[in-house]
């Protein structure tokens, strides 16, 4: 599985919240649009140069479309092709990204004591191992 397989989701792997978005958006995307990488992984990495995009541990990467999205709009571009109510929090767009960043740092910053963090990344289990890609041999 590469990243030309749909788009792909970049976060940070030992992030208890970022672990649980991620669990939270498979559990919505039944079509298995999206595939995942957490930014501490090789794939991850490679990503981020092929992309030129900062190493950064701190954010949510969406990769579409060969476009990258960070932070609030990549979340919010997510949300719109989940099942559910999820795609009306698409709304929120309108909003200055300057704004909804504000937030979405003010979260970031705080993640770790507030959700906690893990010594080392999640590890997908069988089942949904297929949508994370592989970090190459």
């Amino acid at each position: 599985m590469t990243a030309n397989d749909g788009p792909v989701i970049l976060f940070d792997g030992v992030c208890n919240l970022c672990s649980g978005a991620v669990q939270f958006i498979i559990r919505r995307d039944p079509a298995a649009r999206y595939r995942f990488a957490s930014l501490q992984s090789a794939s991850a990495q490679s990503l981020l140069k092929k992309f030129s995009i900062p190493d950064e541990l701190k954010t949510f990467i969406l990769i579409e479309n060969h476009k990258v999205y960070k932070r609030s709009t990549a979340a919010l571009r997510v949300a719109r092709h989940l099942k559910g109510a999820w795609p009306l929090m698409y709304a929120f767009i309108i909003v200055p990204p300057f704004i909804r960043d504000g937030v979405y740092n003010i979260i970031g910053r705080y993640r770790y004591s507030w959700f906690g963090k893990k010594d080392q990344c999640m590890m997908p289990t069988p089942s949904i191992q297929s949508r994370f890609l592989k970090d190459p041999s």
